[in-house]
């Protein structure tokens, strides 16, 4: 498809009446009639036709073969540690060399052990939270700008080679810039496979709005966007899983949305990581796998000192960065708040042998969904971007009527 969009009433037009079939043929399945509401509603995200989803019918999703039966996952609880704008490339190039540093030390191959594997196993999948990399400040979108990288670039290319010489998956966010999208900055998860390259990008699906002052958050999420995100990339992408030889993975840092979750795992994800920088993850991660009986991956951000304007403990606390089975038991977990790890086997061919999904009456719970109107409607940043955090929080008072 195309990456260059037309008109945007003429997109908009179109997308309205391919989502308003869509919504009909989902209300006759379920013998209930739309709405112009709805319709309307269709429109306002500028969907399209879904039927390119890739989503398990009967229990049957997508895959591709398992190079083993089991694999080693680390988590890896890591500080915040923010890069100075305007000391950008020496602070980079600081965070990369201990974000890499313990990635050594989780394959237990640090360089003060002369780069060979002298304690415990190799690790298949490397997990790490939301900004490992950059950190985490209330940049303006300039500063932003600054600080996201290009993927590929040479920043991922320093996780990369730890990924090939370990011969493992690497898993990490951060904030990216995209050419189709420019003076966009992007909330990605990124996976680096074991041949040192990008095996997936995955767009933050949304922000959590009104829940921070008078400020609001401005890296743009697919939900920001939807209308164009679905036209260049299609429905599938909104919701992405990673198909690969250890298994399906899904990567999120979207905090506090099961629904979410639940939509990753009936996707066909069978590794949900949950990212969120700033809060404990251990909890949902735990919620998570119960409810969908898939492995989830929970990843915190150990104490940070020296993060300009936060407290050290922002966001830390003990046991806050678990791997979690489909029955919702803690497999490992870090004791503590400092920068720790946590390690789990995952025996995922007889996980995907035996594996049951959870059913989901949708007979019954479509109609609800049909006929909720959420607050706050896609596309918020079609129009205009936000060039800072106040200016962020302005346009979601607008958002709900709110002066």
């Amino acid at each position: 498809m195309s990456k260059r969009h037309s008109s945007h009433l003429d997109r908009r037009a179109l997308l309205t009446r391919a989502m308003a079939a869509g919504v009909a043929g989902a209300a006759a399945a379920t013998g209930v009639a739309p709405s112009d509401a709805q319709a309307q509603q269709a429109g306002a995200g500028g969907r399209r036709a879904t039927s390119d989803i890739q989503v398990a019918k009967r229990g049957v999703y997508a895959t591709v073969p398992l190079r083993q039966d089991a694999i080693s996952v680390t988590a890896i609880q890591s500080r915040v540690w923010s890069v100075e704008v305007r000391n950008l490339a020496p602070t980079m190039k600081r965070n990369l060399a201990h974000v890499t540093k313990l990635i050594d030390y989780a394959q237990g191959s640090g360089e003060e052990w002369g780069g060979e594997r002298l304690w415990g196993g190799k690790q298949d999948l490397i997990c790490m939270h939301e900004f490992p990399i950059q950190g985490f400040q209330p940049w303006t979108r300039k500063e932003l700008n600054q600080i996201a990288f290009e993927l590929p670039g040479p920043e991922v290319d320093v996780i990369a080679q730890r990924a090939k010489k370990y011969g493992c998956y690497i898993a990490f966010g951060c904030y990216a810039k995209e050419k189709d999208w420019p003076d966009h900055v992007i909330n990605m998860s990124v996976i680096v496979g074991p041949d040192g390259n990008i095996v997936s990008k995955q767009w933050k699906a949304r922000n959590i709005l009104g829940l921070f002052g008078e400020g609001a958050l401005i890296g743009t999420t697919i939900y920001d966007v939807l209308e164009r995100y679905v036209e260049m990339y299609g429905w599938d992408a909104t919701l992405p899983i990673a198909r690969t030889d250890i298994g399906n993975i899904a990567m999120t840092a979207v905090g506090a949305e099961p629904m979410l979750y639940t939509c990753l795992a009936l996707k066909g994800a069978e590794i949900m990581i949950l990212t969120v920088t700033g809060g404990t993850n251990a909890e949902s991660a735990i919620a998570t796998a119960r409810a969908n009986r898939l492995y989830t991956v929970g990843v915190g951000n150990s104490v940070s000192p020296d993060n300009p304007g936060f407290m050290e403990g922002a966001g830390s606390r003990d046991e806050g960065t678990v791997v979690v089975d489909p029955r919702g038991t803690v497999l490992a977990k870090t004791a503590n708040h400092h920068e720790d790890g946590a390690s789990a086997r995952i025996p995922i061919a007889d996980f995907r042998k035996t594996r049951r999904f959870p059913e989901f009456p949708m007979a019954l719970m479509l109609p609800v969904f049909q006929q909720y109107e959420p607050v706050f409607q896609p596309n918020a940043f079609l129009e205009k971007l936000p060039a800072t955090y106040e200016d962020a929080g302005a346009l979601v008072r607008k958002r709900m009527g709110m002066k």
